[in-house]
């Protein structure tokens, strides 16, 4: 009785196309190109990406880093098959965490992981990165583009990203000269951004209201995957004309945990609830899901991606700058002595 050899394998019988990677690669090169800023020394391709960082603007530079995901919102996009914006919410909450120390934002690179990879798929998400860097004013360096067979199903993917940027120590913003009596600006959100989207999803499935409800203007659907909205270019104008003493990214934790990261000990934050308007989708979040206060400031941003504190003599020009760059910016409230609280009324 004779043996059966068996039919030899290659990487693709396994479950990856090596040349799938390529022709990814081929086809964002382009796209990527149009991110580049001077400092960039290499394209796609090479072991490392690299950056040369411009001392005569950083004479005393403090590199910054941020790195993040965009959590189960990428179910969400999955659910509709709308995957071009999803991009932009991984600069974002890279981006906007590290521009809030005063640092501009250079470069970033992404990882994106698949079971098997689908290049138009992976080519629109990569598109949506570059388009946030664009935003953003930083160079979409480098990234890895991993295919891991069984790890994922069928169209799932993973996202995480990762940002470097630089200020000069002099102007970093640490919330150490913030005192009380300092006026907080709030700066309007695009929506949800990238945070509470394990709760969101529960709530509509709960609720079972299609995605094609009319939320405000738009749809809830589109109310849900409406894009992180990014500060870096707004930010970084302010900080040129205004002495900005504080500033907190308002992602993961909402408003009540993420102020008190950039306060000195003593000191709370008191927000006046009616001196903004959140987006028609944070009063269905609360009603559909039957969600307290309390619940919806600490897992939301509830209408403001970003607070800024100044001294109440900057307020008005601050407010003037952030308007110009076209933010909605309003006065929602003051520090004032205390524990290091949030107190919204």
């Amino acid at each position: 009785m004779s043996e059966t050899t068996p039919p030899p394998l290659t990487y693709k019988d396994a479950g990856v196309d090596i040349d799938a990677g390529n022709a990814l690669v081929e086809r964002i090169g382009d796209r990527v190109k149009r991110t580049h800023r001077p400092g960039v020394l290499t394209g796609l391709g090479g072991f490392g990406g690299l950056f040369a960082l411009d001392l005569k603007r950083f004479n005393d530079p403090v590199l910054v880093s941020g790195t993040d995901g965009v959590g189960t919102k990428l179910l969400l996009a999955r659910q509709l098959d709308q995957h071009s914006s999803i991009g932009i919410d991984l600069v974002a909450m890279c981006v906007n965490d590290i521009v809030v120390c005063g640092a501009e934002p250079l470069f970033f690179l992404d990882y994106f992981a698949t079971g098997a990879l689908d290049v138009g798929a992976a080519e629109t998400v990569i598109n949506g990165i570059a388009r946030g860097c664009e935003i953003a004013g930083c160079a979409l360096i480098g990234g890895e583009t991993a295919e891991m067979p069984g790890m994922y199903g069928p169209g799932e993917y993973d996202l995480a990203g990762f940002c470097v940027g630089a200020v000069n120590r002099p102007n970093l913003i640490d919330g150490s000269t913030i005192v009380a009596g300092d006026v907080v600006i709030g700066l309007a959100s695009s929506g949800a951004h990238s945070n509470g989207y394990s709760l969101i999803r529960k709530i509509a499935e709960r609720c079972g209201e299609p995605m094609t409800t009319p939320i405000g203007e738009t749809t809830l659907g589109e109310a849900l995957l409406a894009p992180t909205r990014i500060y870096v270019k707004s930010l970084l104008a302010l900080c040129e004309q205004v002495q900005v003493r504080g500033i907190a990214h308002i992602t993961g934790g909402g408003l009540l945990e993420n102020i008190p990261r950039v306060l000195p000990g003593g000191l709370d934050v008191a927000l006046d609830r009616s001196a903004w308007q959140p987006a028609p989708v944070f009063a269905w979040l609360q009603q559909r899901g039957s969600i307290s206060d309390t619940d919806m400031q600490r897992t939301f941003n509830c209408g403001l991606g970003a607070v800024v504190i100044v001294r109440p003599d900057d307020a008005a020009k601050a407010l003037d700058n952030l308007s110009a760059s076209g933010e909605q910016a309003s006065i929602v409230g003051q520090v004032h002595a205390g524990d290091g609280n949030v107190v919204i009324r």
